[in-house]
């Protein structure tokens, strides 16, 4: 399926980015698109209430949350049926980014539908860029699961991942994140993002270790950003071919060492092969 965008006469779902704080974040494009639709699905509709008569948009305004979004849903979709365009837009920054709205796309999609982003403001964004830390790779993990045991299993899956990590926390539940990703990850570069693009923005760049004698501010959301590892591995200053042999003693075969040996060292296992096969 090709979705040209703008070419397309078909009833479009836009998603349209709010502010995350400063009201000044709201790009013109997303007033215009907001004040040309049907209807407005929002998150909580008494904040976007407020967001909305800020720049005069008056269209009809309707609820979309995790509690109702199978019935609304068909709402949405009913909507472009009637060939209207509709937007879907949550408390603040970009929706469906660990809000809801996936299925929703998913389903106008599979009906034929066009679905169009309205760029705009975005806490993980904003967040990577200003950290200091590695910007690509990274990858979004959002919130953690509620229960323990399933945070301690997602957490677990990302033990020996090198690139940035991403999560999303409530002020009342960083303490106790920042002690489950240290128990789990060991030390790595950390910076914690509080109140972004708001008079009381806060960035932290500090470790996991140091982090769990931090005083934590229990106001805002927070956005956590994990750097690189800052543990030491002795395996890093062997030679290649004392990895691949130390890893053979352990019971690897030797293609399984070296390809080991290839994922620890960051680089190829073509390079790990011709350092141990071929240049010793």
């Amino acid at each position: 399926m090709i979705q040209e965008s703008f070419r397309d006469q078909k009833a479009t779902l836009y998603l349209v980015s709010t502010p995350i704080g400063n009201l000044g974040d709201m790009s013109f494009r997303a007033v215009e698109t907001l004040k040309n639709v049907k209807r407005i699905y929002a998150e909580d509709t008494r904040v976007s209430l407020k967001l909305l008569s800020h720049y005069a948009i008056r269209n009809e305004l309707e609820s979309y949350h995790e509690h109702n979004k199978s019935f609304k849903q068909e709402r949405i979709l009913e909507d472009l049926r009637h060939g209207d365009d509709v937007a879907i837009i949550s408390d603040a920054g970009t929706p469906v980014v660990s809000d809801p709205g996936y299925e929703a796309v998913q389903e106008a999609i599979r009906q034929g539908f066009s679905v169009v982003a309205i760029p705009g403001a975005s806490a993980l964004l904003a967040a990577l860029v200003t950290s200091g830390l590695m910007t690509a790779p990274f990858t979004f993990i959002g919130f953690l699961p509620r229960k323990a045991s399933d945070a301690e299993k997602l957490v677990s899956s990302y033990r020996n991942r090198k690139e940035t990590l991403i999560f999303y926390e409530s002020p009342r539940r960083v303490k106790k994140t920042l002690e489950l990703l240290e128990r789990i990850l060991g030390d790595r570069e950390l910076v914690l993002a509080r109140e972004l693009t708001k008079i009381y923005e806060t960035v932290t760049r500090t470790t996991l270790r140091e982090s769990q004698s931090l005083a934590i501010n229990e106001k805002g959301e927070y956005v956590l950003l994990l750097g690189k590892d800052l543990r030491e591995n002795p395996l890093m200053s062997m030679t290649i071919i004392d990895h691949v042999d130390h890893h053979i003693k352990e019971g690897m075969d030797e293609k399984e060492a070296m390809k080991r040996v290839a994922k620890e060292r960051n680089t190829t296992k073509s390079d790990v092969y011709r350092a141990y096969k071929i240049d010793r």
